[in-house]
């Protein structure tokens, strides 16, 4: 696919994240694949550090280190993780080699518009905040959350307001 072609994929990618009010880091460009990352607020999960990845060719994926590695301590929280493959739509966990869970959410390019990215990046978020919630302790080394963590206030808030009607099953009340 021609630069051009990509640049201009890459660049209404970056003003769909202006629209949704979520501020993009430096844009990294290889071989006609962009990348960027967002840090997401969510009701209870903070400074999730977010990974957007286009293939304008093929796609975004949108994905996150949920936690720190998963210890055998932790089998629970692995079964839920594989059991939420199949309760979540279009979201997908993992682990990377060190134990760490990982999150994607995948969007091929012919369904990739603004709403369909404010989609996926809510989707993460409320699966995050799902996940700090169910397992607390283990999300934060020694099980301690930082001093002031809840003193904050969430930064992609409207994000979520705009989506939380088409998660329900991740943002019930």
């Amino acid at each position: 696919m021609p630069d051009s072609i990509s640049a201009s994929a890459a660049d209404r990618l970056a003003s769909w994240l202006d629209d949704l009010g979520i501020p993009a880091g430096p844009r990294t460009d290889r071989d006609g694949i962009s990348a960027w990352d967002v840090i997401l607020d969510g009701r209870r999960r903070l400074d999730l550090r977010v990974t957007l990845i286009l293939d304008p060719s093929v796609g975004l994926i949108v994905w996150t280190h949920l936690a720190p590695p998963l210890g055998d301590s932790l089998r629970k929280t692995f079964r839920s993780l594989l059991r939420w493959n199949d309760e979540f739509p279009l979201a997908k966990f993992a682990l990377t080699d060190d134990g760490r869970p990982i999150l994607s959410v995948e969007i091929p390019s012919r369904w990739l518009d603004a709403d369909e990215l404010g989609l996926a990046l809510a989707r993460v978020v409320g699966i995050a905040d799902r996940l700090f919630e169910e397992t607390r302790p283990w999300v934060w080394i020694g099980g301690r959350v930082p001093t002031g963590y809840h003193e904050r206030t969430g930064r992609t808030g409207l994000l979520l307001e705009r989506y939380a009607g088409r998660l329900p099953e991740l943002f019930e009340a």
